[in-house]
């Protein structure tokens, strides 16, 4: 054939510095775009075979090849697949190719991020100009009789084609890189991009570095190295979950994530109608807070990554997960918001969400033990999920797991088998409570660990589910078990103590709200303890939890939990107290203006005034030395048990005790 030039049909001669700019943090895609067309040859020229419409060589060995010469400044990428004639050229790069580009473009350049494209599939071959300044094909069909064709452009509206020299069949496209590609020259990038989105592309890629040192053995002699193909032909979850071993998913989970710890569990994926769905989702071991998660879902469609964690498509919580799905189904030219709506999408969300909870519901109730092994690293993320998805709450939430005090495993309907009232008991902080933990056990009662910084809106939603549930931290106040009824102690003579005591400490301590409280307790050796009240100290940590503090113009102090000292009847220390309380009070009485003074007139007398002062009781208490130190004592004793003390506080206590212990002796 003669040579022959001609100019683009385009719209704008500025398509590709355009495309450039629009696509800038995504200039590799071209390796995507053009080994898809490489492995699209290939097939389509195996398709031709498989209907008698060619005939190829006895057990052909079908491969992509990449080279890379970092000198020459050139990416390769050749095919043995189907080629090309000069008049297929004219039609799918002429044509068809740059108006797929044109429509590429238009399609993208005015989009918001929400409605960005997702992958940027549809640029095809003029992908290359994202990074070349010139760009070659090589290329000989596989049709009888056809000439090689050589076909060039630098990336404007002129081309050039003639009559190759190219003689087997396939295509080479040659790519002579510019500065905006200059990354790509190098192995380590070009090798790390080939394996990002051709990891399982079906046919094996190769990557070439010309002019790379041969390797030597101790004695100078070249060692020969097989060549290894970068991708995997067949992934793990395109095959039968019946034809997978362990250590095949384990080891999956390592190459692909680069994780080396080995994952908890995993689901496998595989569904044909009504959409054509393959996966697997790996449960990795979580640490205690979501920030410190870093889940990935990669998402392929057809062996070619798209992206990782599409919201739109893989459910949110699920996102928390690592895996691997792919959806030759899933539509791929079209934004976000298209996906967000998408009733397909939706299903394809919610199949993945049942699978999840059909796993979690097979462990539990046919490896119960495995499951409660399982349970403290996947707890936050069922949690998270529960409070996400509605549908995955109510597939689980028979399921949900408590550990209780004992280091024991119970469901919901577990725990409250063994409780009078539906209260659940739980403890957030195993050292700092570990007085109140102390009791509940003397008493045999039970409680459980919430630890996470999820608990807090998971309980919530959990009394919301179940009706007539309440779920009280262990020191929001004592339970009647833990009391002790004695028909010596009069009621009122304990009111009047109470009163007594509560102004005896707002004047020694300095506690003005703090309600006191005595309660005869079983267990004598408790001199006092604090108690909160449950609402206020909750709503106080899902304002944290939610950053509702001074920076989003609300006072946390708004909902400071309700204090309660508790001080116990039968200790040594409050019957000291108790015992001397009327030499601590003192009664004065003093005028003082009588402010509802007024005149009055009745219709039968004289005007009576009322008068001017009026004569006021006022009770004042005068702690003594040891009473101040028992009151300081008994509080700090309080904080303790319920939470630390700041180092001052702590100093103050330490030598307070010191004195009292000295006045033993």
């Amino acid at each position: 054939m003669s040579m022959e030039k001609g100019s683009l049909s385009i719209h704008s001669e500025n398509i590709f510095p355009i495309i450039k700019k629009w696509l800038y943090s995504d200039h590799d895609i071209f390796v995507r775009e053009l080994i898809s067309n490489a492995s699209d040859a290939i097939t389509k020229l195996k398709q031709l075979s498989m209907m008698n419409e060619t005939k190829l060589e006895e057990n052909p060995t079908f491969k992509i090849d990449v080279m890379l010469d970092e000198a020459a400044k050139t990416i390769t990428i050749s095919d043995n697949g189907l080629g090309m004639t000069d008049e297929e050229i004219k039609k799918y790069i002429n044509q068809i190719a740059f108006s797929g580009a044109e429509d590429f473009l238009n399609q993208y350049k005015d989009k918001s991020d929400k409605e960005q494209i997702i992958g940027h599939f549809g640029l095809g071959f003029y992908s290359a100009f994202m990074v070349a300044e010139k760009v070659e094909i090589h290329t000989l069909s596989y049709k009888k009789d056809a000439k090689p064709v050589l076909w060039h452009c630098e990336g404007g509206t002129e081309f050039e084609m003639q009559e190759g020299t190219r003689q087997t069949r396939g295509t080479e496209i040659i790519l002579r890189v510019g500065d905006d590609g200059k990354d790509f020259l190098n192995e380590f990038t070009l090798k790390e991009t080939i394996q990002k989105y051709c990891s399982f592309m079906p046919y094996e890629i190769y990557l070439t570095v010309v002019g790379k040192a041969l390797k030597e053995d101790e004695e100078g002699h070249v060692i020969i190295e097989e060549p290894k193909p970068l991708n995997t032909v067949l992934p793990l979850y395109a095959k039968a979950p019946s034809d997978c071993t362990d250590e095949e998913y384990k080891e999956f989970y390592r190459t692909t994530f680069k994780d080396f710890k080995e994952p908890l569990f995993w689901i496998h994926l595989n569904m044909d109608y009504p959409f054509n769905l393959k996966g697997i989702l790996y449960f990795p071991k979580f640490n205690t807070e979501f920030d410190s998660l870093e889940g990935q879902i990669k998402l392929y469609n057809s062996q070619v990554f798209v992206a990782d964690n599409i919201k739109e498509v893989i459910p949110e919580f699920l996102l928390l997960l690592k895996g691997v799905i792919d959806c030759p189904d899933l539509p791929l030219n079209v934004s976000r918001s298209f996906l967000q709506n998408d009733g397909f999408v939706r299903k394809i969300s919610n199949y993945i969400t049942k699978k999840v909870g059909d796993k979690l519901n097979g462990l539990f109730k046919t490896e119960r033990e495995i499951f409660e092994g399982f349970w403290d690293d996947i707890n936050p993320f069922i949690k998270f999920g529960g409070l996400k998805d509605e549908k995955f709450f109510e597939s689980i939430q028979k399921i949900y797991l408590f550990k209780s005090i004992y280091d024991k495993y119970v469901t919901l309907d577990e725990y409250l088998e063994n409780s009078e009232e539906k209260k659940i008991y739980y403890v957030t902080d195993r050292l700092l409570q570990s007085q109140y933990i102390n009791l509940f056990k003397a008493h045999e009662l039970n409680a459980v660990v919430l630890e996470h910084s999820i608990d807090t809106a998971f309980i919530s939603h959990m009394e919301a589910k179940n009706e007539g549930v309440s779920f009280t931290r262990v020191d929001s106040d004592l339970t009647e078990h833990m009391k002790e009824s004695d028909d010596s102690i009069d009621p009122e003579h304990i009111k009047t103590l109470q009163a007594d005591l509560t102004g005896a400490f707002k004047s020694a301590v300095g506690l003005e709200k703090v309600t006191l409280k005595i309660e005869n307790m079983k267990d004598a050796s408790i001199a006092s303890m604090m108690t909160l009240s449950e609402e206020a100290r909750r709503m106080q940590d899902m304002m944290k939890m939610y950053g509702m503090g001074s920076m989003g113009g609300l006072d946390p102090n708004m909902f400071k939990p309700e204090t309660t000292l508790l001080l116990n009847h039968k200790h040594p220390l409050v019957k000291y107290l108790m015992s001397h309380i009327g030499e601590y009070k003192e009664t004065i009485e003093k005028e003082v203006p009588n402010t509802d003074a007024k005149a009055s007139k009745d219709s039968d007398a004289a005007e009576v005034v009322e008068p001017a002062t009026k004569t006021v009781t006022e009770t004042h208490y005068h702690v003594d030395e040891m009473g101040q130190l028992i009151m300081e004592q008994l509080y700090d004793l309080a904080l303790i048990a319920h939470s630390q003390l700041s180092p001052d506080a702590m100093t103050k206590f330490i030598k307070r005790s010191n004195t009292l212990l000295s006045r033993l002796l």
